[in-house]
């Protein structure tokens, strides 16, 4: 046995679980690409202020949880802890608004690093799906997003997840309601940390999950009293286009997201199955975050969803996917011609899209069998001197039990034909 570990707060994705994360990625990532989203890829790590003045510095991301580092250049580099900031950065880099098709329509499957402590549904190293749409201000986007994401979810078979919706406001609106909730917080008994987060960014305060913290928001001011009227017509248009839709939806009027960039729209995907990290996704519109990181103005709008929240809110529900099969025919040769013989068979399979395995390392036929039963495979081919000079091959059913020999020639032809 190995003396090494995964680090605290990781996992390994192992076979055969690890086809699980594999098809919620699938899921999800498939209305997107009906829907004019392009696959983008950004490096495992950035520049440190590329989050700090992104995510924010007075969030615990940047002052707590990011892996920051400096290089032997004297590069200061964190890895990502999300991936907006990241996607944003590529966009702008690439000139991608400038190519007069707005706006870019962006998806993502990556790795993100938090140092948190680890508990079931929060570790160090996470997977998300994530989608952008950079440089439009249109309701019909916001909305587009969480319709996707909500058809992402309802493939894979969850149905226990709650929609949470409310809007921020913006550059217009949110100072005289920051100004109105910090003169609230301010009479409240909070710790010196929050307090200084208050005086940053108050909105922080109300994402805060104490329960010390909590209970004393009850009369806090509501943003929903202080958006100017047209955030309240954008943010009733996004109602209307998410509920013509069928899409079910809360809305949430203390809902905050954990980022400084959001503005006006912001929505949040729970699953009461989790316990205390009942969030599996979110995401809202961020209409300054371009100019914050050194762009242009570029109003956009985004989400990420947690694969594996995703993976642990279907077994919440006792959700089986139905996985693709990784072996359908496992090929038993017994000889050296035979092994010859049938892995040339077997690249042919394959060839041909048929998922096909073969026995290695000279088993013999009891222990082949075995090996053939363990893969999952439907068939099993079966090879011996005596067939190869009458040219047959042994095909048996592994569920079954039934074996019949076809034609060296014609074995291709007829499993295609059983398999489908």
């Amino acid at each position: 046995m190995s003396t090494f570990k995964a680090p605290k707060g990781t996992y390994d994705l192992l076979p055969p679980e690890s086809a699980k994360y594999l098809a919620v990625r699938e899921a999800i990532a498939a209305p997107l690409r009906g829907s004019g989203y392009g696959y983008i890829e950004t490096p495992g790590f950035e520049n440190v202020e590329l989050f700090a003045r992104g995510v924010g510095e007075s969030t615990d991301i940047v002052t707590k949880e990011m892996y920051a580092f400096e290089t032997k250049g004297g590069d200061r580099l964190a890895l990502r802890p999300e991936g907006t900031a990241s996607v944003l950065r590529a966009a702008l880099e690439a000139n991608l608004h400038k190519a007069g098709n707005l706006p870019v329509k962006l998806w993502y499957s990556g790795s993100y690093y938090r140092y948190e402590r680890p508990q079931k549904g929060r570790y160090r190293h996470f997977s998300q799906v994530g989608a952008e749409a950079i440089g439009a201000e249109d309701p019909a986007l916001d909305a587009e997003l969480i319709i996707l994401a909500d058809q992402a979810y309802r493939s894979l078979g969850l149905q226990n997840f709650r929609i949470l919706l409310n809007s921020l406001g913006d550059k217009e609106c949110r100072p005289v309601y920051r100004e109105a909730l910090q003169n609230f917080l301010r009479g409240l008994d909070l710790d010196e940390d929050t307090l200084r987060r208050a005086e940053i960014n108050p909105l922080r305060v109300l994402d805060d999950k104490r329960e010390s913290v909590q209970k004393q928001l009850g009369d806090a001011p509501l943003l929903r009293d202080y958006l100017c009227d047209a955030c309240k017509a954008y943010h009733e248009e996004v109602r209307e286009l998410v509920t013509a839709a069928g899409v079910v939806f809360e809305d949430d009027l203390k809902l905050v997201r954990g980022l400084d960039y959001y503005t006006r729209t912001t929505f949040e995907f729970v699953h009461d199955g989790l316990g205390s990290q009942s969030a599996v996704g979110g995401g809202g519109r961020y209409d300054g975050l371009s100019e914050m990181i050194g762009g242009p103005a570029l109003p956009s709008v985004g989400w990420a969803l947690g694969v594996d929240r995703t993976v642990l809110a279907l077994e919440a529900e006792g959700v089986e996917l139905e996985l693709p099969v990784t072996t359908s025919v496992f090929a038993v040769p017994l000889g050296d011609e035979a092994r010859r013989v049938l892995f040339a068979k077997v690249t042919e399979l394959r060839k041909n899209g048929v998922a096909a395995d073969f026995s290695y390392g000279g088993k013999g036929l009891k222990a082949a069998m075995k090996a053939a039963n363990r893969s999952g495979a439907r068939y099993a081919l079966i090879l011996g001197e005596r067939d190869i000079e009458q040219g047959l091959v042994q095909l048996k059913d592994l569920e079954s039990g039934e074996q019949t020999a076809v034609g060296l020639n014609e074995i291709v032809a007829e499993l295609e034909s059983r398999l489908g």
